[in-house]
């Protein structure tokens, strides 16, 4: 990759949390990086004067950067962490693999402890975390145990034990934080409810938990013991701003490849995680050129294998959106649910990313394909017949029932083209009628391009309802061009999009192009025609006010605004100060007029 594309992909990284990787010119990651904004936090390292040399040597040893987008700051740290370990980047501070994260246990046994542990087990026991501080930990064994009494001890409570009378309790029974199951005081059933329970709010629901902690507060509160109720408190808020469930790591998830897609009308974009022992080491997009517009499950398909070619995967399972053919040797998973599912979203999301950059990157260096890839997409949003390259849109301004004008806005290419744009005063319609001001900017606008010979657009965007367009198509047919042109209305409120003779407006996704350059031409109709309407009514002021006053021409006024800057001014000014900018003749007509009562 070179400067120039360097500079490129720096321009277009998203403003998300992530994880960043940058490559030498024999593809080695050299660096790994972890960002609450990752285009902040990369861009930082071109455009900065670094005081450390060997910062300056990895700045200028970078052709190539790849990235991951994650949800949460937490899940970059924590992915960063795994990244350093399995890559051992020259420029990275080397992490030894027995230093690791926290996790929270519910051990697999008769009663099961819940404590805090750094070494994960496949022993059948369940692992929630990892962890990036232990006051998180602290806070959530606190709210456990508060709740739901456990056992600390670490004895076999098999039932042969317990009925042959082999244990006692201890302090913690006479304390109130353990009910005594060694005596069988507390029957599993109990037990394991609370077990239930506690899985809830290790996944993240606090909702039962944190109902019976504010009734607590609010009992204590009520008993005047401010000191226990401000204790229980502080515990609701930090549990209220916590995310207790990691996007990034499940332990339960192991060797797995998970496979994404996005597509458009000409690329499909498959994005790649590769899952060890619950965590991502490895993410890759590959963008498809579509030859026979084949469907996403061929795509997927053809992506699959080529991936798992090229990275030499071996898992046995992948997790994908849909069901894809891939022969006996791997079992196919589409997440419903769970962590599962959220590890998939966040494949997808990286593959919009992905599609988000490499427009931003085609609209820089190959601006014909990205005006081309526009048009197609609009084309099978709008359910045109054929391209819009040349739009025209029309807006009433109306304001107070002044001075109705109406404006039409020209794009080309999905471009505004200004020197199009059209200016139009009412002429026809008496009063406020926006149905009416409407049909006669219609008919008069394509009547003359018709008379002159001129190139009609593919397709015509009415801003307003269902009104304003049934009135945009009365003026198509007095000119016989109804069916030659498409024509939509877009109504505010919603942005509802109506066809002719279509009682079920269309509506876009808030966030796709078609709709953001349709907005851009409403938009841009909007302010251009209230800026005709601004400049008629401030000439308007000026008739009602100097051109009234007997000897006083447009040549004179413009003198006196040139001089006194507003019409207020000149009426304010003194005989003298008139007299040395038009004169003793006409300043005395002047300041008589303001001044006579």
């Amino acid at each position: 990759m070179d400067e120039t594309a360097l500079q490129i992909q720096l321009k277009t990284l998203p403003s998300s949390p992530g994880v960043y990787q940058y490559f030498d010119a024999n593809g080695t990651i050299i660096y790994v990086g972890k960002a609450k904004n990752l285009k902040k936090r990369v861009s930082s390292y071109f455009t900065k004067t670094h005081d450390s040399g060997k910062t300056r040597v990895l700045v200028k040893k970078i052709v190539e950067i790849k990235h991951i987008v994650v949800e949460t700051e937490t899940d970059a740290l924590l992915l960063e962490n795994n990244l350093i370990k399995k890559y051992q980047p020259r420029y990275n501070v080397l992490l030894k693999d027995d230093k690791t994260y926290p996790w929270i246990c519910i051990k697999k046994e008769r009663f099961p402890r819940v404590f805090s542990t750094r070494r994960v087990i496949k022993d059948g026991s369940e692992y929630f975390g990892p962890y990036t501080n232990f006051k998180t930990i602290h806070t959530l064994l606190d709210l456990i145990k508060g709740v739901y009494p456990l056992r600390t001890c670490n004895y076999d409570l098999s039932e042969s034990k317990i009925e042959s009378g082999k244990y006692k309790v201890c302090l913690e029974y006479h304390l109130g934080n353990c009910k005594g199951p060694c005596e069988d005081y507390e029957s599993i059933e109990e037990y394991n409810r609370n077990i239930v329970a506690i899985r809830e709010i290790l996944k993240g629901n606090f909702k039962d938990s944190l109902a019976q902690f504010k009734n607590q507060m609010k009992y204590f509160a009520t008993n005047l013991q401010f000191e226990e109720a401000q204790k229980v408190k502080e515990k609701i808020e930090v549990l209220e701003n916590y995310q207790a469930k990691s996007t990034i790591i499940s332990p339960k998830i192991s060797n797995v490849d998970v496979f994404s897609i996005m597509s458009d009308e000409g690329f499909g974009y498959v994005n790649f995680l590769q899952i060890s022992y619950g965590s991502i080491i490895r993410s890759h997009t590959l963008e498809i050129k579509k030859k026979l517009d084949e469907t996403d499950k061929q795509l997927l398909e053809l992506a699959i294998t080529e991936i798992r070619q090229r990275f030499h995967s071996n898992s046995k399972e992948i997790y994908v959106p849909f069901k894809v053919s891939l022969g006996e040797d791997v079992r196919v998973t589409v997440p419903q649910l769970g962590d599962k599912k959220r590890i998939l979203d966040l494949s997808l999301r990286n593959a919009k990313y992905y599609r988000m950059e490499r427009f931003k990157q085609i609209k820089i260096t190959d601006p014909d394909r990205h005006v081309n890839r526009i048009m197609a997409q609009m084309k099978t949003d709008l359910r045109l017949h054929e391209e819009p390259r040349y739009i025209e849109c029309f807006d009433n301004s109306n304001i107070q029932g002044t001075h109705p004008v109406a404006a039409c806005v020209v794009f080309k290419d999905g471009k505004p083209s200004k020197k199009d744009y059209r200016h139009f005063n009412i002429k026809t319609v008496v009063g406020p009628d926006d149905f009416a001001s409407m049909e006669e900017v219609v008919f008069r606008r394509y009547k003359r391009l018709v008379e002159e010979q001129q190139p009609l657009p593919q397709l015509i965007i009415i801003d307003g309802g269902k009104g304003q367009l049934s009135s945009a198509l009365n003026a198509l047919d007095d000119l016989g061009l109804r069916g030659k042109i498409a024509i939509i209305g877009i109504a505010k409120r919603l942005e509802e999009l109506f066809y002719p003779e279509d009682p079920i407006p269309l509506y876009l996704d808030k966030k796709s192009e078609t709709l953001k350059i349709i907005q851009q031409l409403r938009n841009e109709a909007h302010r251009f025609g209230i800026e005709h309407h601004r400049n008629r009514r401030s000439k308007s002021a000026l008739n009602t006010e100097l051109e009234t006053i007997p000897g006083i021409g447009q040549k004179t006024i413009v003198e006196l605004l040139s001089q006194f800057k507003s019409v207020k001014r000149v009426s304010n000014a003194s005989l003298k100060d008139l007299e040395a900018v038009v004169g003793v003749s006409r300043a005395s007509k002047i300041y008589n007029y303001y001044h006579t009562t």
